[in-house]
């Protein structure tokens, strides 16, 4: 049966996406702005068309379910341009952009239900990898990473046979001095990478254990993708010298090394569905002996 809405769902519908477009079109610009120049959030563009597609794989189910308008969306609705409105006040850009996402959340629930909402609860939560964390909590986690993937890329590079000494982040080669910064950290990769195998996981049609494998594995995979990267262009610098950690070829490596962490997740996923297949070809090999 074709779902038909009143009139006055539409009235309803524009008036309130009016509001939320006028309260938060500056917080949604500042936030393009800054994919646009933080290297780190750079995949901050692909999120919302990630999300759209998400939701647009569900269309089937989606279709097949009542809406059932809800009006304890106003109040996470109110909730969001709440928090938007005191996080401004405050100039606190995080909290003004996750002020976004329950206010879409509040939307979606008013305007098709909690049956509707519940559907794509996930593709609306994705969102939130399309914000850049705060920069006291990104330093938290960068250091600790820079450190530990420049002790392993001494570790790695000294089992080569190459020289090399340590002191904090800074790796000192026979000919040259490389300094792990901030960008060399692998927390770009990660998160980025995350953001990724968490749409693959969703997508995948693994079981739901599987699929927390799939997500939770890119951390792994991104630190060790980072520690190779970063051992090649010390072994490569000790020979070559230190032009080869710079430019092109600094970012073209970078390009290269998230190729394999992508073929890895892929390789993951393989992994699992075999393991699958070979759960239900060893229940079928017991059924069928019994």
């Amino acid at each position: 049966m074709k779902k038909t809405h009143h009139p006055a769902f539409f009235i309803q519908l524009i008036i309130i996406v009016s509001l939320f477009l006028l309260l938060f079109h500056h917080t949604i610009i500042e936030l393009v702005k800054d994919w646009s120049i933080n290297a780190n959030y750079s995949h901050g563009f692909l999120i919302p068309f990630i999300a759209a597609y998400m939701i647009w794989q569900k269309r089937e189910e989606l279709s097949s379910l009542p809406i059932t308008p809800s009006n304890w969306g106003l109040l996470i609705i109110t909730t969001g341009m709440m928090v938007h409105i005191v996080s401004n006040i405050g100039a606190e850009l995080f909290t003004m952009r996750i002020a976004i996402i329950i206010t879409i959340f509040g939307l979606s629930l008013y305007f098709m239900g909690r049956k509707m909402t519940n559907e794509i609860a996930v593709p609306i939560a994705y969102l939130l990898f399309m914000v850049p964390v705060p920069a006291i909590i990104w330093n938290k986690i960068a250091f600790p990473l820079q450190i530990f993937a420049s002790s392993m890329a001494e570790t790695t590079i000294h089992a080569c046979g190459i020289t090399i000494l340590r002191e904090g982040n800074i790796l000192y080669l026979a000919n040259t001095t490389l300094e792990v910064v901030d960008a060399c950290s692998g927390l770009r990769s990660l998160t980025a990478l995350l953001a990724l195998s968490a749409a693959f996981a969703y997508l995948s049609n693994h079981s739901r254990l599987k699929k927390w494998i799939l997500f939770i594995a890119a951390i792994p995979i991104a630190i060790l993708v980072n520690i190779i990267r970063l051992s090649l262009t010390a072994g490569l610098a000790s020979y070559v010298g230190e032009k080869i950690a710079q430019g092109f070829l600094h970012e073209f490596s970078g390009l290269l090394i998230y190729i394999l962490a992508l073929t890895m997740l892929a390789a993951l996923h393989v992994a699992l569905k075999k393991i699958g297949k070979n759960i239900k070809k060893t229940e079928n090999l017991i059924s069928s002996a019994l």
